[in-house]
């Protein structure tokens, strides 16, 4: 079969290509922009990228074309698509219909920690001897691929909530039909596409209607919003997990986030003892342990898999220190995510000096949406530098409870040099975004190390 993926340079699609390669299948595909490191990982797969999204692709004539959700009306090649009468569906139809079927799958959604714990879940199945197939949002430091066939019964998959495509609006998650689903957390996002809270409750409810009554759901006791959903029907087996007192059944964690026991209810399962940081990935492990169990890995297993864990890029990345100051890259955008980052790293750093680096990026921020939780994300920062570039509200009035600790800059040339100016030996400055941020990371760098 000969697949066309349009937006194929996105995390997910282009994971779905190279588990299409890997079956077999010929792949092309094309993005509105084909660059590394996602262009260089899928020519190295043999497949032809096409930048832009010109009609006269059409002549590729694919058995199909996939089209991912980048995708709108009145795209030229969409539009030849449509006119033509060709074949086309979304990437989760097709994973749907030509990976999953047969496989035991096992999903992990929320709003925060997707890519990590579908990271863990992943490596965990690998070193218990599943040999697991995969599909992450990201590059899991342990497999160096985000995407993986396997030659196993169980798959892995970051399950999203955003939606299909534009044909298709429901949440991508209620394509896969899991046996066992972790749900993680549940906050608002993805504004552009959800009225409210509620609306995303209704598809993670839709995800349970899913899951057989022999299956298994992995759930947060920490959120409301999940026991809402819950309530709203459940016919399967539940496991919770993360609760701060103790309850018969559930696991819990006893301990600082990088070494703590596992407990159900009193009983001691596990230990675990790692590098991560930060309680989101203490409560990230503990749905991995959960969701291992329900396939055979026991919980002892699963921790000791853990202490080999090499978290996904993006995700509290060291990526250099230069003059004394520590540079790391972290793919948090809402503003709860960014305050568990800032945790995680204050935990580390302990008393030293946070500088927080941050652009509004998704669309939920560029709108506004969550602007008010801005200071209370950054509150255990030092110093922290707003790049705010087409925003459609005001981040200076917003992060005016900072008072002079934050400052904001159009001109991502001028927030480095701010950076570099309030800068010191023994610093830790902190990128966070959801895109590549200009490089950001790289301008830091280079502008603090020493000139002879």
């Amino acid at each position: 079969m000969h697949l066309h993926i349009l937006g194929i340079c996105g995390t997910f699609m282009g994971g779905l290509a190279a588990l299409a390669r890997e079956a077999g299948h010929r792949v092309t595909g094309c993005d509105a922009n084909v660059y590394p490191p996602m262009s260089d990982q899928l020519r190295a797969l043999g497949i032809e990228l096409i930048e832009g999204w010109s009609a006269d692709q059409l002549a590729l004539k694919p058995d199909v074309f996939v089209v991912g959700n980048v995708v709108t009306r009145g795209n030229p090649l969409m539009e030849a698509i449509l006119d033509a009468g060709a074949a086309y569906t979304s990437g989760p139809q097709w994973l749907a219909e030509q990976v999953l079927p047969g496989r035991h799958v096992l999903t992990v959604a929320g709003t925060h920690g997707k890519t990590t714990t579908t990271s863990m879940l992943a490596w965990m199945l690998d070193q218990a001897g599943l040999q697991p197939g995969f599909l992450v949002g990201g590059v899991p430091q342990n497999f160096g691929v985000s995407a993986r066939l396997g030659t196993g019964k169980t798959f892995v998959i970051e399950a999203d909530e955003y939606d299909t495509a534009f044909f298709d609006k429901r949440s991508k998650f209620v394509h896969y039909r899991p046996r066992t689903a972790i749900l993680n957390n549940l906050e608002f996002d993805h504004a552009d596409i959800f009225a409210d809270l509620a609306a995303i409750e209704t598809q993670f409810h839709h995800l349970v209607r899913t899951v057989p009554a022999s299956g298994r759901l992995v759930v947060n006791a920490r959120e409301e919003s999940l026991a809402r959903v819950l309530a709203r029907g459940c016919w399967s087996e539940v496991q919770r997990f993360g609760g701060r007192k103790e309850e018969p059944g559930m696991l819990r964690a006893r301990g600082e986030p990088h070494d703590f026991d596992v407990l159900r209810g009193s009983l001691k399962l596990a230990h675990v003892d790692w590098p991560l940081l930060g309680e989101h990935n203490q409560l990230n492990a503990l749905a991995a342990i959960a969701a291992a169990e329900h396939v055979g890995v026991v919980p002892e297993a699963a921790a000791a898999a853990l202490s080999r864990f090499q978290n996904v890029r993006r995700r509290m990345e060291l990526r250099g220190t230069a003059g004394g100051v520590a540079v790391y890259d972290d793919f948090a955008h809402h503003p709860t995510a960014m305050h568990t980052t800032v945790d995680g790293l204050r935990r580390k750093v302990g008393p030293a000096r946070i500088l927080a680096v941050f652009e509004p990026r998704s669309n939920t921020m560029k709108r506004g949406d969550m602007a008010a939780l801005l200071p209370w994300a950054l509150e255990d920062t030092d110093l922290a530098f707003c790049h705010a570039n087409n925003l459609g509200w005001e981040p200076q009035a917003a992060l005016s409870p900072m008072g002079d600790r934050v400052s904001v800059h159009n001109d991502l040339a001028a927030l480095v040099r701010a950076v570099v100016r309030a800068a010191r030996p023994g610093d830790h400055v902190l990128c966070m975004s959801n895109g590549g941020f200009g490089g950001v990371h790289g301008q830091l760098l280079a502008a603090l190390t020493p000139r002879p």
